[in-house]
């Protein structure tokens, strides 16, 4: 008989204020945090795609081997949709810690859902924890 595989994982819901329009702007430097996010979250970066839009915004996500992170940006707001889903050994803590720093949001509403969790009937759900932080304090 194989191994169980394990269903269960952890996805981040980051609604991220008062950030770097600067930053919201450069999807060159976005992937360079997301990819170091990754990498200190002990992630496997696999691919990753950042566009930017016109006149202002950015989306892109980084492929992991735990599943990815993801970004939508309204710069003229100050505001980003994160979104960080892993399962496995890795930290999305960590790269949600990294992220909100490094684009230098003042407040975050974050959610964390853990999903896949089985049910004795053979379905699945999920719980759900909401906080709110000021990063850096």
């Amino acid at each position: 008989m194989g191994e169980a595989v394990a269903t269960t994982g952890t996805h981040i819901i980051v609604e991220a204020a008062g950030c770097s329009r600067e930053t919201l702007t450069d999807p060159k430097k976005i992937e360079q945090i997301f990819m170091e996010a990754a990498k200190l979250a002990n992630m496997t970066v696999k691919a990753s795609y950042f566009f930017r839009f016109s006149p202002t915004g950015v989306s892109g996500a980084v492929i992991v081997a735990e599943s990815h992170i993801s970004i939508h940006t309204w710069p003229e707001e100050g505001y980003a949709a994160i979104d960080v889903y892993t399962c496995g050994e890795s930290d999305p803590e960590r790269a949600v810690d990294y992220i909100l720093r490094k684009i230098g949001a003042k407040h975050a509403h974050i959610s964390e859902i853990k999903r896949g969790i089985p049910e004795e009937d053979g379905t699945f759900t999920h719980t759900i924890l909401t906080w709110e932080e000021v990063p850096g304090k």
